[in-house]
Formats: C-alpha cells, sequence, structure tokens
C-alpha cells in the first residue's frame, strides 16, 4: 500500500488505517504536511496513537479506520510564518507563546492585524521541525487561548520504562509454619509446642511460580524514533529445587512442585526447598524457636536443644550440645555435640554420643548405647560401649568399659579394661544372674493350664454341637437364617407360627449363646497362656547364656559382685532410671567374686570358678 492510501478524506472527516505499517502512516502524514497542507479539527491522541501505539490486526478491513482529523485544509504561508523556532534539548521542546500579528498585504510596513495561534497549525509546523510525537495538547492550547506570554514545554519524549524483574512467589499454604500454640485433644492450649513448625507437603503440590521477567515499555523520542526498554532480570526456578522436588513448565506457567510426599525443609543460605522424610532444622530447639517437638519421621537439627525442651521421633541427629530431653520411637539418636543434664530416649534404636555425656540418662530399650566420656549419667541398654565413665551407673546384657573410676556396672556378660574408685564413689562391677523359681518350673505350670484350657473349650463346643442338634433348635436355626437373608418371606400365618416356634426353642437359644460365650473367654484365656509360654521359652534361653565377668586392671579398691534378677520380671536394664540407681548403688546380697586393690579378675557361670592374679 502507498502512503497516499494510508489517509483517506471522506465527509464525515479524515480517518487513517492502522493496519499499516507505522512507517507507511508517518511518511503518508509526511508527505501530508509537507504539500502545504494540515489537518483541520486535528484528534491529536488517536493521532499518536495510530502513529506511535499499537494498531489493529493487519487485514482488519476498513471498519477498523481510525478518524484522526475533521479535514484536511492549506496550511497559507502566511500563518506558518507566525510561529517561531523550538529550544530542543534534554528530551523536551520549549516554545515561546506570545501575541502574533498578520502583515496586512495592502500595507507592509503597517503593524498588521492581531490574531491567534491555532493548535493544528502549530501540530503541523512542529512535524516539519521534526517533533513528531509528545505534543503536550493540553499545555500548548491553554497558552494559545491565553492572553499573557510564557515559555512552555510544547513536546516531551516517553522515557522507556524498564522491565520487571523475574521473580519467585509462593502459590501454596502448606509451606508456611504456624507458631500458634498446639491445641489437644480436651481443648486446651499446649504453651510449650507450636501448631506446626514443620510443614507437612503432598506429592504432587506446587510450592512456588516463577512470574517471567518483563519486556518493559518502550520509550518514543520527539522524532518517533523508539526508545528499547531494558528487559527485566531473569532468575532460575531450579536454583530453588532441593532434593525431593523438580521444576515443571506447563501451559500455565513454571512452577517448583513437590514429587514426594514428606517433610518441607528451606536452606537460609540457598533458599533451596527439599521434601523428604527428614527434618532438618537450624535453628535450635528452645522455647523461641521451635517448642517442644512431636513428630512422624527423622530430624537432623543443627543447633542447640535446651533444658526443657523435647523432641520425639523417629531418628534423630544433633550436632549441637542437647540439655533437654530427646525420645526416639524407633531410630537412633546421634549426638555430635555433648549431652548436659538431659536424656535420650530410644525403643527401638542405637544411641550415641560422640562428645561428653553429663548428669544424663541415657536408655537403649532394644538397641546398643556408645559413648565416649559419661560424667555421672545412668547408661542402660542392650549393648553398652563406653570409653571412659566417671561416677555412672551402668547396665546391659553385654557391658564393655574401657576406663571405669567410681561407678557401679552390671551385665550378663561385662568387660573392665581398668577399673578404679573416684573420691567417695566406690568402684562396683556385678555380673547379672537369673534367680527364683527355675523357668522349666514355670513352662511346665503354663503348658498345663493351657491344656486345661483345651479340655475346658472343647467340652463347651460338644455342649453347643448338642443343643444346636436338636431338630426343633436347627428347623428354627435354618428358618430364621434364610428370614434374615431374605431368602423367603412369610405371610402373617407363617409369621405367627415363626414366633410360637421361636418362643418354643428360646431356653435352649440361650444355653447355646451361654456356651458360645464360656467357649471365647476360655479361648481368650488360652491365646493369653501360649503368648506367657513364648516369652517363658525366651527366658529360658535367655537364662542358658554363661554369664561372664573380667576386669583386666584393678586400679583401687574395687570389688565384683553377683546380681540376682527374675527372669519372669524382664531384662533388668529396663528399669526406671530411679530403679537402677538404687538396684546398683543399694545393699548387695548377692555372693562376693572379688574385692582388692590391685590385679585383674575373669570369671565365668559355666566353670563357676574364680581367677585372681
Amino acid at each position: 500500500m502507498s502512503p497516499e492510501h494510508c489517509i483517506v478524506k471522506r465527509a464525515d472527516g479524515v480517518y487513517a488505517d492502522p493496519a499499516v505499517a507505522a512507517r507507511l502512516l508517518a511518511d503518508a502524514v509526511d508527505g501530508l504536511y509537507r504539500s502545504g497542507s494540515l489537518l483541520a479539527g486535528l484528534d491529536y491522541p488517536a493521532f499518536q496513537r495510530v502513529l506511535f501505539g499499537a494498531g489493529v490486526p493487519e487485514g482488519a478491513g476498513a471498519a477498523a479506520m481510525v478518524r484522526i482529523a475533521a479535514d484536511i485544509q492549506p496550511f497559507a504561508p502566511a500563518r506558518r510564518a507566525l510561529y517561531r523556532p523550538l529550544k530542543l534539548g534534554g528530551g523536551r521542546a520549549e516554545y515561546y507563546v506570545e501575541p502574533v500579528w498578520l502583515p496586512n498585504p495592502g500595507d507592509p510596513d503597517a503593524p498588521g492585524e492581531p490574531t491567534c495561534l491555532d493548535f493544528d497549525e502549530f501540530v503541523a509546523d512542529l512535524w516539519l521541525k521534526g517533533v513528531r510525537f509528545g505534543i503536550a495538547a493540553a499545555a500548548v492550547r491553554a497558552a494559545i487561548a491565553s492572553p499573557k506570554a510564557d515559555r512552555i514545554v510544547a513536546a516531551q519524549r516517553r522515557e522507556p520504562v524498564p522491565g520487571a524483574d523475574a521473580r519467585i512467589v509462593e502459590v501454596s499454604d502448606d509451606i508456611h509454619r504456624s507458631n500458634a500454640p498446639r491445641q489437644l485433644a480436651n481443648g486446651r492450649l499446649d504453651l510449650n509446642s507450636f501448631q506446626n513448625r514443620f510443614p507437612q507437603i503432598r506429592a504432587g503440590v506446587r510450592l512456588l511460580q516463577k512470574i517471567p521477567a518483563g519486556a518493559g515499555t518502550e520509550g518514543i523520542d520527539l522524532s518517533g524514533t523508539r526508545l528499547p526498554a531494558t528487559p527485566g532480570a531473569d532468575t532460575d526456578l531450579a536454583s530453588y529445587a532441593g532434593a525431593g522436588t523438580r521444576v515443571e513448565r506447563v501451559r500455565d506457567g513454571e512452577f517448583l512442585v513437590a514429587q514426594r510426599a514428606g517433610f518441607l525443609s528451606v536452606d537460609a543460605k540457598t533458599s533451596q526447598m527439599s521434601v523428604g522424610d527428614k527434618i532438618v532444622s537450624r535453628d535450635g530447639v528452645s522455647a523461641r524457636t521451635t517448642g517442644n517437638l512431636q513428630l512422624t519421621g527423622d530430624y537432623e537439627e543443627f543447633g542447640e536443644v535446651q533444658e526443657n525442651r523435647t523432641i520425639e521421633g523417629e531418628g534423630i541427629t544433633v550436632h549441637g550440645d542437647v540439655y533437654g530431653r530427646l525420645a526416639s520411637r524407633g531410630g537412633r539418636i546421634l549426638l555430635r555435640a555433648n549431652l548436659v543434664g538431659g536424656s535420650a530416649h530410644s525403643k527401638r534404636g542405637d544411641i550415641r554420643v560422640c562428645g561428653v555425656a553429663s548428669g544424663a540418662v541415657i536408655q537403649a530399650l532394644d538397641g546398643v548405647v556408645v559413648l565416649e566420656r559419661a560424667e555421672n549419667c545412668i547408661v542402660a541398654g542392650t549393648r553398652v560401649r563406653i570409653a571412659h565413665a566417671v561416677n555412672c551407673e551402668i547396665i546391659g546384657d553385654e557391658v564393655a568399659v574401657g576406663q571405669a573410676e567410681g561407678s557401679a556396672i552390671a551385665g550378663r556378660r561385662v568387660t573392665v579394661d581398668g577399673a578404679a574408685p573416684r573420691k567417695q564413689g566406690e568402684m562396683l562391677v556385678c555380673v547379672l544372674q537369673p534367680e527364683g523359681p527355675p523357668v522349666a518350673e514355670l513352662i511346665a505350670a503354663v503348658s498345663q493350664r493351657i491344656a486345661q484350657f483345651g479340655a475346658l473349650a472343647a467340652r463347651h463346643k460338644e455342649e453347643m454341637a448338642r443343643l444346636a442338634g436338636r431338630p426343633d433348635v436347627r428347623r428354627y436355626l435354618m428358618v430364621a437364617s434364610r428370614v434374615r437373608k431374605k431368602e423367603i418371606t412369610l405371610s402373617p400365618e407363617q409369621a405367627r407360627q415363626f414366633q410360637r416356634m421361636a418362643q418354643e426353642v428360646a431356653p435352649a437359644l440361650k444355653e447355646v449363646a451361654d456356651a458360645s460365650a464360656r467357649v471365647k473367654a476360655v479361648e481368650a484365656e488360652q491365646q493369653k497362656g501360649a503368648q506367657m509360654l513364648a516369652g517363658l521359652e525366651a527366658q529360658r534361653l535367655d537364662a542358658a547364656c554363661v554369664a561372664q565377668v573380667e576386669v583386666k586392671h584393678v586400679q583401687g579398691e574395687t570389688q565384683v559382685r553377683v546380681l540376682g534378677f527374675s527372669p519372669t520380671g524382664g531384662s533388668p536394664y529396663l528399669m526406671a532410671p530411679r530403679e537402677i540407681r538404687a538396684r546398683l548403688r543399694g545393699p548387695q546380697r548377692g555372693a562376693q567374686l572379688f574385692a582388692g586393690q590391685a590385679g585383674s579378675f575373669a570369671w565365668n557361670s559355666e566353670s563357676a570358678a574364680a581367677e585372681t592374679v
């Protein structure tokens, strides 16, 4: 399309076609102004929008034509001479508006006739002077209408607007912590625990969304030249993706999504989000940061656990000092630093303290306890290994201590490299041996009782079979079963007969129900006896193990004694901490195997002989 066809004059005004390229429109307007014409009744906003704004799609048709002026009229040279030069600079054009006069053609020396400037002429004049964009229409019209002379900013370029930087926004409420007090089942608030300190995330949940960088808004110079905008800085959503998360690009955006269900953790340094079975915290456990914790998974803490704070969970790893209470339901407890005045308790797992345990209670009910140095501690576990113990009470099935000072140690199999008293604390080593009625006698008694329960249950079942075998009872039970299953429908007369039949067999049915209840009660007792028998069998195997003790170097007053325990009461290391201390430090009634200040000692129950060097 040629420039002259971009602008069309109609009866109702002048129209421009925005479907053509802006350059062709600008050439058409430039040709019109240079030919000595101007656009009268100019709609300047529409004029600027067509030339420099967003047009309509190409091929939209004549219906998309935009009216930009009322008419095309000549721009007389005498009128053009009324307009002064511009002052250009700094992206704007300044113009001095003052009263003007048209020269008198009949008398050139006369002052002339007063007149005023015209906005349409002003636009045409500025176009020819190179100002094609950004005329301040309202300011120019006001200055022309004013009788005062004034210098105004007639036009100003549009500065480019930089694009907004890409940003990351949260799209899930599940990632937010709640530090409100936890509500208990009875409706009260637990002020020592937070409601949701460590959020738990479902698989597939969107965590973060990347809002793309904006392209910005381009500027336009006075000449109509486009000024490119600086696009916003981009960011990489993948840098936020930790273990258990992935970046997902879909039609509605770019998201960080949880790959698995688990606990959410955020690295404070890298801002990476991770979802896993283990909770990782770096803030420490205190009344201010986390409160008491009751968790369903593993937990790793890089800060301290302050006194009076509790962590309950599966596996627990703490890199800082622990002054509070740790309780594991089935994992390992690992303390990289010290355990001071607190406790560590594991139902089914090992406990290890790499630093110093001081004034603490450490119990592994079904696991191994490994300590480097223990002072004034109560230690219990299936197996206990301590490099250096001072003034401690230690009990386990297998106990191995490197250097023991002023401690009371008890176990089925005990090994002490060096033993010595410590100030007022005596050094005592006990070897555990079962006592009381032989387990075999208990096994025989329980087996006999189980057999009696079996015979009694058989008699009750025979009585039930006899009662249910009566013809009238059998007939009633068959009809009742079919009625209950809706296999048959009784007529009113048949229903009355069925009720009479029920009344006749009611005593027998009551006897059947009583016999059935007795069978269930006897079978329950029989099951309890079987469980007790299994426990006694395990105790018999345990009691059959050889008990032994060895003290390699006696370095001061040391005693070695036998400490009896009842196999039916369970393993002695399962006692409460106070009971352990009372049992080991209280009066000892068992046989004394050794008492001395030097040498070594070894003994085992199989040979029942002591060897003193």
